[in-house]
């Protein structure tokens, strides 16, 4: 058996490849997770986006999987309940975002969900999310 990442996206993410593309770049995130998909064959990878804060956290408190990666997006400023969905886990979560938060807007500069994070990658637009699975494959 492989291992087992989940990919959980917060609000307005379904629209990568089309919005911001000057922050976000033109490709959608399913056509990433498809390379993803390719690359990493021996990873069980799912993939779940939500706008709805609740959606995200039934989500996290129902993943099976051996590591999480989240972009939470902007609940991650705001989102005490997601935050406490990820202190429950224990298992690997890397917080993940595709723009460098600490370059952007002030109300950007505090997450959250850090603290219950076991790594964090920021600004490194979607290949972030190749890194992050390369580490949790390396730490599961």
């Amino acid at each position: 058996m492989g291992i087992s990442i989940d990919i959980i996206h917060g609000p307005n993410l379904n629209k990568l490849g089309s919005r911001e593309v000057e922050i976000y770049g033109t490709i959608s995130f399913e056509d990433y997770l498809r390379k993803l998909n390719d690359k990493y064959p021996e990873v069980d990878i799912y993939f779940f986006q939500s706008n709805i804060e609740g959606e995200l956290v039934n989500q996290i408190q129902e993943s099976t999987a051996q590591g999480i990666i989240i972009n939470a997006a902007a609940y991650s400023h705001t989102s005490i309940a997601i935050a406490d969905a990820l202190g429950i886990k224990e298992i690997p979560i890397i917080n993940l975002h595709i723009s460098n938060i600490y370059t952007r807007e002030k109300e950007r500069h505090q997450e959250l969900i850090a603290k219950y994070s076991t790594a964090g990658i920021y600004g490194m637009g979607l290949q972030g999310y190749d890194f992050a699975i390369q580490h949790l494959i390396n730490i599961i």
